[in-house]
């Protein structure tokens, strides 16, 4: 089973919305990450101002920080090989990773329409 981690910079949040301006990348890594994690999909983020141990105890991402410095992040391993620095992966390469259709990390649009009706 393929295993990604991704390991960010320091975010306030994974998502991108909470500064002045939403970051789409950002967005759009939140959305592909939240649909394979609930697929079953084994893919982890992590966060380097809430979880620095994390980045320490990867030694290829240790060694990462160490040659190049934070703004080498994000970085990318999968099945424990660095296959990405400095760039999220694009969708393309998450469905290829995991064998999925690329079609299948798109949000979908609800189909239940509410019909409300205000006085």
């Amino acid at each position: 089973m393929t295993k990604v981690e991704i390991f960010d910079p320091a975010l306030c949040c994974p998502t991108g919305v909470c500064g002045p301006s939403v970051d789409p990348e950002l967005t759009r890594v939140a959305a592909a990450v939240f649909t394979l994690e609930k697929q079953g999909f084994d893919i982890k983020r992590y966060n380097l101002g809430n979880e620095p141990g994390m980045f320490v105890e990867n030694l290829i991402i240790n060694q990462v920080l160490h040659e190049k410095g934070p703004d080498a992040l994000p970085a990318v391993v999968v099945n424990g090989e660095m296959l990405k620095v400095g760039e999220y992966p694009s969708n393309e390469e998450l469905a290829i990773w995991f064998g999925i259709q690329e079609s299948d990390l798109k949000m979908k649009k609800p189909t239940n329409l509410l019909d409300i009706k205000f006085k």
